[in-house]
């Protein structure tokens, strides 16, 4: 390390690297080059800035960025430069390795910190939001006490603990009950570790559990539980606006105040309560927080005043409602379960109790508005299922040991003698007769019958009735708080239509002031119903649902293995959060299970749309690193499989240059690979195409296939010429064994216009194909294949159009990735013939050569798929006029072999006659440019014609291959005589001795598919069988 030389300092004030221009990175002094010795490392000089100045420089707004060793625009590691996920955030950004290497390039210190300079004044400071809303006062921020650990208490401590945990415990015994609590315990404190992990794996923006489970499964997912849950927390706030008003409702009787009847009553008292509540809620944030707060501190002095009133002595007034203090024989005696009534069964009460339990997601649905969400949510949420957990099973064994389950309530049933004969029930033992309720079952007091128990036993009864009000109102509350927030978050995301409107925040906190009334409507269509015991079985269903997700989001986070996935919290398993997925899940059909059916077939309807409207989010979902998992072991375990002739795929590359210019060669080859094997789309850019191609080319290109529904990989390779970029394409595509062994390619129709060189390059292609032991198709269009004319795009010179574009003013590529990108409509595909419903046309298939199969393989992969399903395939075979019967018998019983439904079978007997004279000379006149004509030269030109002119043909080669080439002028007559109205030829690729002339074999390509108005394929296979009549 250099030297460092710092000027005197505040005591413990870090160093500060000097600048020696205002703001600028920092630079090495000039003394710091003279008189040290050769091979010292060069001395920085550090001076200290003040803070107070540094801050009136940057206004508060950008901090120092300090440069690396390496050099001034090579900057350290940056908080701000990681936060580009963040909303409403102008995030810095590094400086590029372009920008890099130029700045080493350039070799001058001066220029290369006046672009630091310029990098870095012109980015902006970290951690500022919008600056419009700079004069706006900070959004309120909550520590992990208040803001998770008191919020989710008190949406626990719900109206059950108040009205129904007394009587769960009268149907299921003090065992039961506290089985009950402990295991609804377990589930929820499974969920609470998973929801941490997932919490402390990044940071939680907002929405809560929609946000961490969309960002855990994709938005498949995470957009069902959602809607589900957003629904599940209306629902939770109608079931305590409903306790509250039951409870009002008998405080109103007590004092002879009855509105219209009991039904009526809660109606009327809960659309008011939840009208005020939703007053509080718009109040915003900080009103809400303040409230909560308040009914916390009722609440323990509820509590308090409930466990100090059950060690009080029981007057009389009390003994005849049942209450007797402490007592053995009571508690013994409710230890065991007494089932009563169409409701008296374990899973029942389960039902009726979870509900008090699922108050613990409160914090993490408002993580927006937590000071540090990764810390406050795991330490909040477990503290807060501990603490309830504790008072639930203190309520539920203090409430069986000092009640009896059965009691009158009226005084005169005390038994004024000894005698307690045909007295029933626990209570004749300290003097009570209440044998005649007992056995009417008419009783209204006691453990079995009444909601009003906590308040019975308390010191004082009201403080209990201020109780249930704190947490019936505050568990309320905090639900109408937390479903708009979650179900905004998920209108911001856009998944479901209709829905955005309810996105708009209002307010420093962004408060989804749509959303509470929408949350208020909900709620009030649930109170009407002011049944609590119905409200419940449906809201346990809701919750389940969402925490089973939950578990199985972190179960699923933790089994990909993904590197991403590297939560703060550690004190999780993944085994237990797939135990709480599937406790869950089972929970739900125990409990309700047609509720449970109806929430599946609801969550299926939902991720069914999502799944189908593929929404333009990239989460970094857990579900695409599994799929990656999975990729990655399947491709090494096909790795060991040998090849097997059943098993042959034609895996093919085609070499298609940019994709949407060439749509035709796309959909043929789509046609035959698609869900059946490999498909590539090879663009070989050349260095001169390269400077003028947009960054996103290759994403926007990806997309263009994936409108088109084409399902293929895509590979740009830079390269000098198209030979070479072939070849290494060939040799390095693919994975193992999914690697091409079929090259595709477009026929060369301009090939009479090209340039001797790109002729040679096309057809050293073809050759090195060959060479390779690789399959080949080359297709031709009547009309050619590039579609330049409707795509305003850059030409590949690797792949020349047909025609020249009119248009030499072309539009720019970052234009067209624009339009591409931006328009989810089908502006930019062109429909071609393979896309058109084929009906009974004929697909033509001339196997003049036995390649292995490939001739035969392709047409019948092609008759697979519905457009092309009825057309009739033709197979024409060369033969004699003797044997004619014979040979068509042989391919028939070949055909049939290969199980291939091919019955119409042609023996062509004339495909040795001499082509039409013709034919003949417009062959010789296709290819009368490339011939040398060296016998009407002599030897000292004919030298040089060879030596300047090495790619022509000599006289001799023509004359050499005259008989072959007669063959394929007759061959095209016999194909445009038979084949003019097929839907699609396919003719076995003539393979070329290796000294035929490049030219030459191109004419012979022309000569084969010249005059035809259907596409035709040449193609090839590798001499090896792909079809096999053998099972084995």
């Amino acid at each position: 390390m250099g030297q460092f030389s710092s000027r005197l300092r505040p005591p413990g004030a870090p160093p500060r690297v000097h600048f020696t221009v205002d703001e600028g990175p920092p630079r090495y002094s000039s003394h710091t080059f003279d008189g040290r010795r050769h091979g010292d490392p060069p001395t920085i000089t550090v001076s200290e800035i003040d803070a107070n100045s540094l801050s009136e420089r940057r206004g508060s707004r950008m901090e120092l960025r300090r440069a690396s060793f390496y050099s001034t625009m090579d900057l350290t590691p940056q908080l701000e430069h990681y936060a580009s996920s963040l909303p409403r955030q102008q995030v810095r950004s590094r400086p590029s390795l372009e920008a890099l290497r130029k700045a080493y390039e350039d070799g001058e210190l001066g220029i290369e910190t006046a672009s630091a300079q310029v990098d870095m004044d012109s980015l902006p400071p970290p951690d500022v939001e919008n600056p419009d809303d700079s004069n706006e006062t900070a959004p309120v921020r909550f520590g992990w006490i208040v803001g998770v650990m008191v919020r989710c208490m008190l949406n626990i401590w719900g109206v059950i603990m108040f009205l129904r945990l007394s009587w769960i415990t009268s149907q299921a015994g003090i065992l039961l009950t506290w089985l009950i609590i402990l295991m609804s315990s377990v589930v929820t404190t499974v969920t609470a570790l998973s929801v941490s992990a997932i919490a402390t794996n990044g940071r939680v923006i907002s929405g809560g559990t929609y946000f961490m489970i969309s960002r855990s499964l994709g938005p498949e997912i995470g957009g069902p539980i959602g809607v589900v849950f957003s629904f599940a927390n209306a629902l939770a706030c109608a079931l305590n606006t409903v306790g509250f008003a039951e409870v009002v409702r008998d405080l109103l009787k007590d004092f002879d105040a009855q509105m219209v009847d009991d039904i009526n009553d809660v109606r009327i008292i809960g659309v008011v309560t939840v009208s005020v509540l939703l007053l509080i809620s718009l109040a915003g944030m900080e009103w809400e927080s303040k409230a909560q707060i308040m009914f916390f501190i009722v609440l323990l002095v509820s509590f308090s005043n409930y466990i100090v009133g059950t060690f009080m002595p029981s007057p009389k007034h009390k003994q005849a409602v049942g209450v007797f203090s402490y007592q053995t024989d009571i508690f013994v005696t409710n230890l065991t379960p007494d089932w009563r009534g169409p409701e008296g069964n374990f899973f029942q009460m389960f039902a009726i109790f979870f509900p008090s339990a699922t108050g613990i997601l409160s914090g993490v649905n408002i993580c927006g508005d937590l000071r540090d969400p990764m810390s406050a949510i795991p330490k909040g949420t477990l503290m807060a299922i501990l603490l309830t957990t504790l008072s639930y099973l203190i309520i539920a064994v203090t409430s069986a040991a000092c009640t009896v389950r059965d009691a009158s309530g009226n005084l005169t049933d005390f038994i004024t003698g000894n005698s307690t004969d045909g007295c029933v029930g626990l209570a004749c033992n300290y003097g009570w007769n209440f044998t005649e309720c007992i056995q009417s079952q008419s009783c209204e007091y006691g453990l079995a019958n009444t909601s009003k128990l906590l308040g019975q036993l308390s010191g004082f009864y009201y403080l209990i009735t201020a109780g249930v009000f704190a947490a019936s109102l505050s568990s309320a509350l905090g639900f109408l708080v937390s479903a708009p927030k979650v179900f905004q978050c998920l209108c911001k995301d856009n998944l479901y239509p209709y829905i955005g409107v309810f996105a708009k925040g209002y307010g420093k906190n962004k408060e989804p002031l749509r959303a509470y009334i929408l949350c208020f409507v909900i709620s009030i269509a649930f109170i009407l119903i002011a049944e609590l015991n119905t409200i419940a079985a449906l809201i346990s269903n809701f919750f389940l649902c969402s925490y089973g997700l939950i578990n199985f989001s972190c179960f699923h986070a933790s089994i990909t293995n993904s590197p991403g996935w590297r939560p703060a919290f550690h004190y999780y398993s993944k085994w237990t959060a797939l135990f709480g997925a599937v406790i869950s899940i089972v929970l739900m059909f125990l409990f309700t299970w047609w509720a449970a059916l109806v929430t599946f077939g609801i969550i299926f309807f939902l991720f069914g749309y999502v799944n189908y409207n593929k929404p333009k989010v990239n989460w970094g979902s857990s579900f695409q690193a599994g799929t990656y998992n999975m990729a990655l072991s399947y491709s090494v375990s096909l790795s060991g499989v040998e090849d097997h002739v059943k098993n042959f795929r034609p895996q093919c590359l085609v070499l298609t240059g940019p994709p949407n210019q060439r749509p035709a060669l796309v959909d043929f080859v789509g046609l035959f690979t698609k869900q059946i094997s490999l498909m590539i789309c090879g663009d070989i850019v050349m260095e001169q195409d390269k400077k003028n191609r947009a960054p996103n080319t290759a994403d926007w290109l990806v997309k263009w296939m994936n409108r088109r529904k084409v399902r293929s990989f895509y590979t740009p390779f830079n390269s000098d010429s198209l030979r070479a970029g072939a070849s290494y394409l060939l040799q390095a595509s693919g994975l193992g064994k999914l690697k091409p062994n079929t090259l595709v390619l477009g026929f060369k129709s301009n090939w009479r216009e090209s340039s001797p060189e790109t002729i040679d390059d096309y057809i050293n292609t073809i050759y090195d194909t060959f060479d390779s032991n690789y399959c080949l198709c080359i297709l031709r269009m009547m009309d050619g294949q590039d579609v330049l004319d409707q795509f305003d795009s850059e030409v590949n010179s690797g792949f020349e159009p047909d025609e020249t574009p009119e248009n030499e003013d072309q539009q720019s590529p970052e234009r067209d990735s624009e339009d591409d990108v931006s328009d989810g409509g089908s502006n930019d595909q062109v429909k071609t013939l393979f896309q058109n419903d084929q009906g009974k046309k004929t697909i033509d298939v001339y196997w003049i050569a036995d390649d292995g199969g490939l001739t035969l393989l392709v047409p019948y992969l092609l008759t697979r798929r519905k457009r092309w399903r009825r057309s009739k395939v033709r197979v024409f075979i060369v033969g004699d006029q003797q044997n004619m019967v014979d040979g068509r018998s042989e391919m028939l019983a070949l055909l049939k072999r290969f199980r291939l439904d091919f019955n119409d079978v042609i023996v062509m007997t004339d495909s040795e006659k001499r082509p039409q004279p013709k034919n003949l000379n417009r062959f010789v006149e296709s290819v009368a440019p490339f011939r040398l004509n060296d016998e009407q030269q002599d030897s000292v030109s004919l030298h040089e014609l060879r030596q300047n002119y090495p790619w022509k043909i000599s006289d001799k080669e023509f004359e050499a291959f005259k008989q072959k080439s007669e063959r394929k002028v007759r061959l095209n007559e016999i194909i445009r005589k038979n084949s003019q109205h097929a839907a699609l030829v396919l003719v076995s690729l003539p393979v070329p001795q290796s000294d035929c002339p490049s030219a030459l074999y191109m004419a012979w390509l022309d000569a084969l598919t010249c005059g035809l108005h259907c596409p035709t394929v040449l193609i090839r296979g590798n001499q090896q069988n792909v079809l096999t009549f053998y099972c084995q």
